[in-house]
């Protein structure tokens, strides 16, 4: 029989024993033999493989996470005395308005682009993106839907970059990407001037057709493929980014994505397990409050919103 060749671990554990007495004391022996396990352990994990020209494209609310992630992040600002109740009411009612009719309504998408960060106006940016790494811990990682979360990481085992692509604030997006090991965020871009919010947003909000143009744009500059990419949205509003890349994907989708993806024979994952459907959740609720009742019923939501 041919003797096995030694190895750096039996030097080790060679130097352990006490040759003198003819065998090493328990604990040593103990030792000895967790070296020797160790050192004859194989380890057979192939490193990833960068996928240069592949990527993949999701969409924030209710796709990557229960509801809306600017009314989450704006609560936050709010139970922190950042703003009051009558500048939360109108955030929401804009955002609903836009989230109902701002596709066919101009109106509503300038309405919209008004309330979406005219709350941090006259703030610091550092201020608001260190409260938004506190609001995140509270109120935003608890919501991140598991099979979208499995979603997301298979794309980066594959070693395919993975990318947001959200109406968000994008100093928000990037805290999403950065918490949860992707490789970046495209989000709303708000105007800012020595540091700080002036209250306007740079364009618009990154919504619809302006989200596909934003991958359009960062396909270009990262050399991507999109017959070879793949997008994930809850929302018929992203079609147009959908329709970009070669592997579109519908994930707890509206009536009309669903419709349309079975229609294609798109994949189709729905993470909700009965649970009705968040559009918006809480959002809708405190912004039909102001529809319904004015000003006063809509801070009254506010005020009094249900426990988490």
């Amino acid at each position: 029989m041919t003797a096995r060749q030694a190895t750096p671990a039996d030097a080790d554990a060679s130097e352990m024993a006490d040759t003198s007495s003819g065998s090493p004391p328990a604990s040593d022996a103990a030792t000895m033999a967790g070296a020797a396990a160790a050192a004859a352990a194989l380890v057979d994990q192939p490193e990833i493989v960068p996928d240069a020209h592949a990527g993949a494209f999701f969409d924030v609310d209710n796709t990557l996470m229960r509801g809306a992630s600017i009314y989450y992040f704006a609560k936050g600002l709010a139970a922190r005395k950042m703003f009051g109740a009558r500048d939360m009411v109108k955030m929401i009612a804009g955002q609903l308005m836009f989230r109902l009719k701002g596709a066919e309504n101009a109106d509503h998408i300038d309405a919209a682009k008004q309330a979406a960060l005219a709350f941090v106006a006259g703030q610091k940016v550092a201020d608001i993106t260190a409260l938004g790494e506190e609001i995140y811990d509270d109120t935003m990682a608890h919501r991140v839907w598991e099979g979208s979360r499995e979603l997301t990481q298979a794309h980066l085992d594959a070693g395919q970059r993975v990318w947001l692509v959200t109406a968000t604030p994008i100093e928000l997006a990037e805290i999403l990407a950065r918490r949860l090991g992707l490789t970046g965020a495209l989000g709303t871009v708000a105007e800012t001037a020595d540091g700080v919010y002036t209250g306007r947003l740079v364009g618009g909000l990154l919504h619809g057709q302006a989200k596909a143009a934003a991958v359009l744009a960062l396909a270009e500059r990262e050399n991507l493929d999109l017959t070879q990419c793949s997008a994930y949205s809850d929302s018929v509003n992203d079609l147009p980014m959908l329709e970009l890349v070669g592997f579109p994907n519908a994930v707890n989708p509206d009536a009309q994505l669903a419709a349309l993806a079975k229609d294609r024979g798109w994949p189709i994952h729905d993470f909700r397990k009965g649970r009705k459907a968040t559009m918006v959740a809480l959002p809708v609720a405190a912004g039909a409050g102001v529809i319904a009742g004015g000003l006063a019923a809509g801070i009254a939501v506010w005020r009094n919103r249900t426990p988490e």
